[in-house]
């Protein structure tokens, strides 16, 4: 797998090299872009730029990716291509580790897995669960002093956090039913392999199996896993349905698409462009965070439709149980950090 992954890596890093001499084909369409973004003129040879993640193409994730695309291919400077489904590679901090060594790589991580592989703890607390459960609070994100100190903790690990976008509240799917916070002791959840995953999984009873997104559904029809946690949209595109017929609506995380590049493809790209570039990216994560949270509703009854039992829980007794993850500090967060961040939000 490693061998695949790394020659994978290598031909899109030949491919890129390609396009940046010039070699890149003319994109299709001309129309100017939409958004308030201002197109630069065409001039130099195109900026080769491969949007890549983990998730089916149907999910709002995806989508919003190809929008941006379209958007940075129309302005005629830029050659965008959408690589999603685990085409690249089926995990995520593998694609930003192959972002991080320059391959122009666009990546949707998000805060917790960005907050392990880079050793920012703090950045734990926007997923921290049930911390953050309005997403209108990300629409002032960017402009809080703590979400520019992490930006500059991973810009100084050659990573830029371009975008932070809503992607769904995450659920537990599984083969048995989920009623009460103990109906989760002793099962076997795919969830996030990293210090957010092991808390939920510590505090909830479970054993969390960090294995990657593509393993889930085979893992549950062969009984190696009992059901996973998961936002709807990627639970309904991987058609999860098919081996988990119970939903329990925990809302556990507010899941966050925290798309990230190179240091180096940034400051790669000339003044105009780059800022064409952050403002499309920023301006479509925006628009999709709103689409994406009106679809949550629809894709719960089409979860219904295909015989899965949804489950509005009685949220106390789940957020009872992760309370002691904030007395014990498991996640590492500074002290008066949730205090900060809300005061900076204006919550």
């Amino acid at each position: 797998m490693l061998r695949k992954i790394c020659a994978t890596a290598l031909v899109v890093a030949v491919t890129a090299g390609l396009a940046f001499a010039g070699g890149s084909q003319q994109s299709s369409g001309g129309a100017a872009p939409s958004g308030g973004a201002t197109a630069p003129a065409a001039a130099a040879p195109k900026i080769v730029v491969i949007f890549a993640g983990t998730e089916a193409a149907s999910t709002g994730q995806s989508r919003m990716m190809a929008a941006a695309a379209k958007k940075l291919n129309d302005s005629g400077r830029f050659q965008a291509d959408v690589q999603v489904n685990g085409a690249l590679s089926g995990d995520t901090d593998n694609l930003v580790t192959q972002a991080k060594m320059g391959i122009p790589l666009v990546v949707p991580s998000d805060p917790g897995r960005l907050a392990s592989q880079f050793n920012i703890p703090d950045l734990n607390i926007l997923m921290a669960p049930y911390v953050l459960t309005d997403i209108a609070a990300l629409d002032k994100l960017p402009d809080t002093a703590l979400f520019k100190e992490w930006s500059a903790q991973l810009e100084a690990q050659g990573v830029a956090f371009v975008a932070d976008m809503y992607n769904g509240f995450r659920g537990f799917y599984t083969t048995t039913p989920v009623n009460t916070v103990e109906d989760l002791r002793g099962l076997r959840i795919r969830g996030f392999g990293n210090n957010i995953g092991n808390a939920l999984a510590k505090y909830m009873n479970f054993a969390n199996i960090g294995i990657s997104w593509g393993e889930t559904l085979p893992g549950i029809q062969q009984g190696t896993l009992d059901g996973c946690e998961v936002q709807v949209a990627t639970a309904y595109g991987s058609a999860i349905y098919e081996v988990a017929k119970y939903l329990a609506l925990t809302n556990h995380y507010l899941l966050q698409s925290s798309f990230v590049c190179s240091t180096a493809l940034l400051t790669s790209m000339p003044a105009t462009d780059r800022q064409f570039f952050l403002d499309t990216i920023r301006e479509t994560a925006k628009e999709y965070s709103l689409i994406i949270a009106a679809e949550e509703e629809p894709l719960y009854q089409q979860m219904r439709d295909r015989g899965v039992t949804v489950t509005a829980v009685d949220l106390t007794g789940f957020q009872a149980a992760i309370d002691p993850l904030y007395t014990n500090n498991d996640l590492g967060l500074s002290a008066g950090l949730k205090d900060r961040l809300f005061r900076e939000l204006g919550l």
